[in-house]
């Protein structure tokens, strides 16, 4: 029997959650598993690709947050008319309106919630936003259980009051097929750029986030810049652009040493034509996704300290303090002194652990796995 999976998410833009829903349902055995996808806000770039897939889509279009009725109403009767065996929410509004929903609609779908951050600075947000924390801290009994795809996620999650009738662990995982070591990507990243083969680069694919602390980022830019005339540094992601007037002043300060591509849909390529690439977030992250793509590139890394990201670099990176341009400026030098021979072993060896650690199938199967085991004790085979 196929088992009905209802797949609710707050948006369907390209950051981590999104992501790893995209790779999860489109990665599962159509045979056993239907998914379906719903986004309490728009489609975004997400949607239509998994449309193209096979996976069906439905938009909500929520604006004025969660609690509108009409919109909590529609949610209700989409759980109803669908009832799914299972209903997975993702991400903080969409467990706090799927579990709403879910008792609105009289579905006997066992509700399950996925959890993919850490010890978020909620100052840096809506104050809509910690409402929703502390009401989904109230009702973390509701689900059957919650996905959580960090340790330090866990954690701080139990400190906030989650009390869940249980956790499961599931890392976020990765397609080492198109996550790969791409000996041709350095140089037509620098091409692109204008920049001769023998320039250096610097950086970091992270939508301009308060938690993704860019301005720490550009510190250890500057740092860098003087010492290291062949040194470039690089921002990828929704909002680095020079529509934003930090990082316009600060591309303007380095002499245009620093790029700003904005949202770009080659990642793998990015990440394989660097020669070092950062995470500097000062908070908030559970598992980050673009640690695990690093390493599956093989492209030596530098992040602080933030949720799982020593558990995930393991020896094949360095970890520093959160908002320590100096450390890492350190970091980043430590790595570019390495020898090319040097280098080779450091990109076999992450290569290695990623694959070891997080490769997409492996992470899938398990997925399946806590989904046949809630449905199959429901009498659902």
């Amino acid at each position: 029997m196929t088992i009905r999976i209802l797949h609710l998410i707050t948006s369907l833009d390209t950051g981590g959650a999104e992501r790893m829903l995209e790779k999860l349902v489109t990665g599962m055995d159509h045979g056993r598993f239907r998914n379906v996808v719903v986004s309490l806000k728009d489609e975004g770039v997400i949607g239509p690709r998994l449309r193209q897939a096979g996976i069906a889509v439905h938009a909500l279009g929520m604006r004025g947050g969660i609690a509108l009725p009409g919109r909590m109403l529609a949610l209700a009767r989409l759980i109803a008319n669908m009832q799914p065996d299972i209903l997975q929410t993702w991400l903080y509004h969409a467990d706090l309106a799927g579990t709403l929903a879910h008792a609105f609609s009289g579905s006997r779908s066992l509700l399950a919630w996925n959890l993919r951050c850490s010890d978020m600075n909620l100052a840096d947000y809506a104050a809509s936003t910690r409402l929703v924390l502390r009401a989904d801290a109230v009702l973390s009994r509701r689900p059957a259980f919650i996905i959580t795809n960090s340790e330090a996620g866990k954690r701080h999650h139990v400190a906030l009051g989650y009390r869940p009738k249980r956790w499961i662990d599931i890392p976020n995982g990765f397609d080492m097929t198109v996550f790969r070591p791409q000996p041709d990507a350095a140089g037509a990243l620098r091409r692109e750029l204008g920049l001769p083969d023998t320039a250096r680069l610097a950086g970091m694919l992270a939508r301009l986030d308060p938690m993704k602390d860019h301005g720490t980022f550009i510190a250890m830019a500057e740092q860098l810049a003087g010492r290291e005339p062949d040194l470039h540094f690089l921002l990828a992601g929704r909002g680095c652009t020079a529509a934003n007037a930090m990082l316009a002043a600060a591309r303007q300060r380095l002499g245009g040493r620093l790029h700003l591509l904005g949202e770009r849909q080659d990642v793998p390529a990015l990440l394989a034509g660097l020669d070092v690439f950062l995470l500097t977030s000062a908070y908030g992250e559970g598992f980050p996704n673009v640690l695990g793509e690093a390493l599956a590139t093989g492209t030596p890394c530098v992040a602080t300290d933030v949720g799982d990201a020593a558990a995930i670099l393991g020896d094949c990176g360095i970890v520093t303090k959160p908002r320590d341009p100096q450390a890492l400026a350190a970091a980043v030098m430590q790595v570019l002194a390495r020898s090319p021979e040097q280098r080779a072993e450091m990109q076999s060896l992450a290569r290695r652990r990623a694959e070891e650690n997080f490769s997409l199938p492996t992470i899938v199967a398990r997925y399946e796995a806590v989904y046949a085991e809630a449905a199959a004790a429901r009498g659902i085979r």
